[in-house]
């Protein structure tokens, strides 16, 4: 069990549309995680029940000009920042949603951000990404579980966190490419390859730093 405890701010469209979305499968991944389904947290009970225990400090895991940019801290001093216990929330959205549930909560204004550095394009090219580096929220706490290993505050095999995702991906993949399948597209490709223009509605939301 990770020493830190992820909190899954999902989004309602999120819960009722994706019940295979990387929210989910992030949650069920790690034991010492949560969801919780709302747009404004500031008077949420099980959030505020969170944030208000003395005994653990509470991050948003969002980019910022003055967030605590992991990838770019060593062991010591993420410890310092972070605590050994700390409680991270993720909002697990699209990138509208992810920037009205934040603007709405004015409990997580108040956190204090972490984030990081990615140079990896996701995995998931079934979704259009806003830049190519966006990472979807499964992806996002891997790479921050790996760089807390790193950093020695936590000790967690990673190697099968990204199975299930994965294998999600292959299986849509095939689908679509299935000329059997209602959803074929002849056109579809295996290959990942960089989109400049994404529809508003389509958006991932982002949780790391661009350079």
């Amino acid at each position: 069990m990770t020493n830190m405890r992820f909190n899954i701010l999902m989004h309602p469209k999120e819960y009722k549309k994706e019940r295979n979305g990387t929210g989910y499968m992030t949650n069920l991944q790690l034991e010492n995680s949560e969801i919780i389904v709302g747009v404004d947290f500031s008077n949420n009970e099980r959030v505020n029940e969170i944030l208000n225990d003395e005994k653990s400090n509470s991050f948003l895991l969002y980019p910022g000009k003055t967030s605590f940019n992991l990838s770019q801290r060593k062991g010591y001093e993420m410890e310092a920042f972070l605590g050994k216990q700390a409680n991270i929330f993720i909002l697990d959205g699209t990138w509208p949603c992810a920037r009205k549930m934040l603007k709405l909560s004015a409990n997580l204004q108040k956190l204090s951000r972490i984030s990081f550095d990615n140079s990896i394009a996701s995995k998931f090219i079934i979704k259009q990404q806003p830049v190519a580096l966006c990472l979807s929220t499964i992806e996002s706490v891997y790479t921050v579980l790996n760089l807390l290993n790193n950093g020695g505050l936590e000790n967690c095999n990673t190697t099968d966190f990204l199975v299930p995702f994965e294998k999600m991906i292959e299986h849509q993949l095939d689908y679509i490419l299935n000329p059997n399948s209602k959803n074929y597209n002849s056109t579809a490709s295996k290959e990942i390859l960089p989109k400049k223009m994404y529809k508003t509605n389509t958006e991932r939301n982002v949780v790391f730093e661009l350079e």
